[in-house]
This record gives structure tokens, sequence and C-alpha cells, in this order.
């Protein structure tokens, strides 16, 4: 019981800090600090759907937690290669 605290306690932090993040990438005097915020934004993302996965005792989160981590990775080397060489290919 105490650990299912402990871990909504840890959603709400990683939900609080996401919030700030999302500030800061509208905020961002570059480019690049706006790219980093928003792949933070995704790291944050997938941390929060297993700590949701893990209360909720549902392991298919963690399956959409992995896909989404992925499609993160992937996107942010698209769009940090798109803003380098103003070209996909």
């Amino acid at each position: 019981m105490m650990t299912t605290q402990i871990l909504v306690i840890a959603a709400f932090v990683i939900l609080f800090s996401t919030g700030l993040v999302l500030i800061r990438a509208f905020a961002g005097p570059t480019v690049f600090d706006r790219i980093l915020a928003v792949n933070l934004i995704g790291t944050k993302t997938v941390i929060f759907l297993t700590l949701l996965g893990t209360i909720g005792g549902r392991s298919g989160y963690l399956d959409i937690a992995l896909l989404y981590a992925l499609l993160n990775y992937i996107g942010t080397i698209a769009i940090l290669k798109l803003v380098q060489y103003r070209r996909l290919n």
C-alpha cells in the first residue's frame, strides 16, 4: 500500500516537472533548446506511462511506453536532421 502512494507521488512530481519543461519549450531562446525540451517531455511521458502501468498493474502500458520511446527517438533525430541540413534525405 505504501509503495502505491509513493508511485502516485512520483507521478505527480513528473507531471509538475513536465509543466516546467513545457514553459522552457515556449521560452527557449534557440531552436535546439526547444527541441531538447520537447524530447524531455517525451521522455517524461514514457516514465509516466511506466508508472501508470505499475500503479494499475497493467503491462500493456509498458508496451505503449516502449513504442512511444522509439517514436520519440526517431522523431528527435528527424527534427534535428531537418534543422541542420534543411532536408530529411
